[in-house]
């Protein structure tokens, strides 16, 4: 849809002039975020409706915010001279998101383009939560200080845990031996900015559909890890359920009477099909991650591992076609560790999602890798701290000094 937005009326009929800029401001920066190259003033003009006084003044506000930059030339295929393009900017504001992994903690660093500036990996010293925190808030400062070389200006931090998350706290995350742990507090009170938590499978499921490029996508993403979770999108939209605790895929019971889960049930897939029941008892070394074990054991043909990886993917199959004869979806993503041991799990998968799905033999279900890989969750979280920008820059720009002009 085209042509100049209008604020809602107030209840006397007028409207308020700020209202008008924001949204003005906020249409015009949506195109140049949506375009796939430099976008010209004049076309900026042509597909909002606005005048062009109006995107001149926009724009330069947008130049002064460090929110877009002149890049290039825009050509628009007519005769004539090149006019000058707008891009968004590789400076300004920029996004952090932290991951918890079997052995490691990440860290990464978006900028509004969506492309990744920073992306590095520590091995955590424990579990126990406090230093967990403690550990991700150093990387975080060291990070940040580290970007702030280059023009980037940290604006909020989130974390992707293994487990339901509401209101900054990880409810439970058995895999880590959390529960009831306040995580958004005592990063927010280290760095200095906005901090917050969600559940890891539904920011990587979030960094996945801005990778593809689709918004109106939908799939089911399997996070392979810590903990399996899943998230789960329909038409472009995250399901995070009443209480934002969808997607517990590992902890959906797979066999009744099966193996005890840290959880408190039996059975959970999480128990055939975590990471560390794949690893078995052998432990990496220093600087090596679990999943290279793995891969190093199955192309060795260690019969151990080969039939574990072969119960995981029996099980993932069994608890995925549950989720796909409910929602009706036709495509999976195998993401995290998942994603790297795919060769091993994948045809395991198909035979049980083939086996048990309702509208298989009619409608295939598309089963394969995520593009991200294990860092799909990391890159999500950063994605999801630099959005807010993405979606609403007045916020942003209001904190910026405001040019002599305006």
């Amino acid at each position: 849809m085209t042509g100049r937005l209008q604020p809602s009326p107030l209840p006397n009929g007028a409207v308020r002039q700020e209202s008008l800029r924001s949204i003005n401001l906020e249409l015009v920066f949506r195109h140049i975020a949506a375009a796939n190259r430099p976008i010209s003033r004049t076309e900026l003009a042509t597909v909002t409706g606005l005048t062009r006084p109006t995107i001149t003044r926009i724009v330069e506000e947008l130049l002064s915010g460090r929110l877009i930059i002149e890049s290039s030339v825009a050509h628009n295929g007519r005769a004539g001279r090149p006019r000058v393009g707008l891009t968004l900017s590789r400076t300004g504001p920029v996004g952090l998101g932290l991951d918890i992994r079997a052995d490691e903690l990440a860290i990464c660093v978006v900028d509004l383009s969506g492309t990744v500036r920073h992306l590095s990996f520590h091995r955590a010293a424990s579990r126990d939560a406090p230093t967990v925190l403690a550990d991700l808030a150093a990387m975080a400062r060291t990070t940040m200080e580290a970007v702030a070389t280059d023009e980037l200006t940290v604006v909020t931090a989130t974390l992707a845990a293994p487990g339901p998350v509401h209101d900054g706290v990880v409810q439970s995350a058995p895999a880590l031996g959390w529960r009831g742990v306040q995580a958004a507090g005592p990063l927010r009170d280290s760095l200095g900015i906005p901090a917050f938590v969600d559940n890891e499978a539904n920011l990587a499921a979030l960094g996945e559909m801005y990778a593809s490029g689709t918004t109106d996508a939908s799939f089911v993403y399997v996070s392979g890890g810590l903990d399996i979770g899943a998230g789960i999108v329909l038409d472009g939209q995250l399901m995070r359920g009443t209480r934002g605790w969808s997607g517990e895929l590992g902890h959906v019971t797979v066999y009744p009477e099966g193996e005890p889960c840290p959880c408190g049930s039996r059975g959970c897939l999480q128990t055939y099909a975590g990471l560390p029941v794949i690893l078995g008892k052998e432990r990496p070394p220093t600087g090596v991650t679990p999943e290279a074990v793995i891969i190093n054991q199955a192309e060795t043909g260690d019969p151990q591992t080969l039939a574990a990886l072969e119960r995981a993917g029996t099980a993932l199959g069994i608890a995925l076609s549950n989720v796909l004869n409910i929602l009706d979806i036709n495509t999976v993503l195998l993401g995290g560790s998942f994603s790297l041991l795919s060769s091993w799990i994948i045809a395991n998968v198909r035979a049980e999602i083939d086996r048990r799905v309702l509208t298989a033999s009619w409608a295939p279900i598309a089963i394969r890798p995520a593009m991200l890989g294990p860092d799909a969750a990391v890159i999500g979280a950063a994605l999801t701290s630099i959005d807010q920008i993405r979606q609403h820059p007045t916020t942003w720009l209001a904190q910026q000094p405001r040019p002599s002009w305006s």
